[in-house]
């Protein structure tokens, strides 16, 4: 009997064999809509017609401003968002938006809107959502638990510049922030958890990287943001649901901190920022499960020998003794063809098959 995606992905995760590697991805809204035009079915999205297998569903964690649209042209939406963010959002691009103001940008400001981060039940949707849980459990995909948290949901809070430099200033503000938004994420998990919703794992959100390195030092991982990743990881595993961690940039300086804090896998493993798939399950294979490091780049080649030797040589090594999960090295840009990518998913099978 074939496994399931659930079975498949969990073997993953625990570094055991399954019958292939699991495979999952993240293409663009333009490139879902390139592939359209160039023969993916209409109403048929990536996910059905590839097989992706994992699935997800989380809760509000936002401070629940308002959301407000402040001004739309044909090109782009500028708005406040609901943790009080001023954003322009382009309409024909997939990119990440324009941050522009913050209401939350000093610990006054913190202090004085703490308390809308508590929670009630309205943060958790029981009609869509569950029903979506439900419909990804029946088909046997493996489902996460998903949230942003960390330096990364708080950096779209407070902004960047802020943030960094309140990292290295006031540090207190910041970490009582991550730590409140961690438990709030807790908080809403084990009531979705208790009202219905089923989970695998959890899949949780926190760049901590950029191009060259992480975006903050060792020390202050260690200090402000340790604490906030330990903190969710232990409520997960004492579950025995494991924590699949996403972020991006160059993160190697930070693996040995996210294998003590307990996270089971480490995705998406960007090439141009220095992430060596092979070298980390070298490195730490015992330890921590893999999740991406192909080279999208490589995807969008007219020349199709490159990205086959791209997946033979990743793979093969990856994916022995379990402990990958296929996926880009971040998401499908929309210079990536439907057909290059069809031969991505055949070198996939080709390659991730176990004998």
């Amino acid at each position: 009997m074939a496994m399931t995606s659930r079975e498949r992905v969990l073997r993953a995760l625990r570094h055991q064999q399954a019958d292939r590697v699991p495979i999952t991805d993240s293409p663009w809204a333009t490139t879902i809509k390139r592939w359209h035009d160039e023969g993916l079915p209409e109403g048929v999205d990536p996910d059905e017609y590839f097989g992706y297998e994992l699935g997800g569903n989380g809760a509000d964690l936002s401070f629940r401003f308002d959301h407000q649209t402040i001004e739309e042209t044909d090109e782009y939406t500028l708005f406040k968002d609901e943790n009080g963010a001023t954003k322009k959002n382009w309409k024909h691009a997939t990119s990440t938006p324009e941050c522009i103001a913050f209401t939350i940008n000093t610990r006054q400001a913190y202090e004085e809107n703490k308390h809308r981060l508590t929670f009630d039940p309205r943060r958790i949707d029981l009609d869509q959502g569950i029903e979506s849980n439900r419909t990804q459990v029946q088909a046997g995909k493996f489902v996460a638990c998903s949230a942003a948290f960390g330096y990364d949901w708080t950096q779209g809070v407070v902004g960047s510049e802020t943030l960094l430099m309140e990292m290295a200033l006031d540090p207190g503000w910041i970490k009582d922030l991550m730590l409140t938004q961690v438990e709030l994420l807790i908080h809403c998990a084990e009531e979705m958890i208790a009202k219905g919703y089923h989970f695998d794992g959890a899949f949780l959100f926190d760049d901590n990287g950029y191009r060259n390195t992480t975006l903050f030092s060792p020390r202050m991982y260690e200090e402000i943001v340790w604490p906030v990743h330990k903190r969710a990881c232990d409520f997960f595993n004492a579950r025995d649901l494991p924590v699949i961690l996403h972020t991006c940039g160059c993160v190697n300086n930070f693996v040995p901190g996210y294998i003590k804090a307990g996270f089971a896998c480490l995705q998406p493993l960007e090439v141009k920022a220095k992430m060596d798939l092979v070298q980390l399950k070298r490195d730490y294979g015992e330890h921590l499960a893999f999740m991406g490091g192909i080279d999208v780049r490589k995807m969008a080649l007219d020349d199709p020998g490159p990205i086959a030797e791209e997946i033979r040589t990743k793979l093969t090594v990856a994916k022995v003794g379990g402990g990958y999960i296929y996926h880009s090295d971040h998401s499908v840009p929309d210079n990536v063809s439907f057909e290059n990518y069809k031969r991505v998913m055949e070198l996939v099978a080709k390659y991730g098959t176990y004998d």
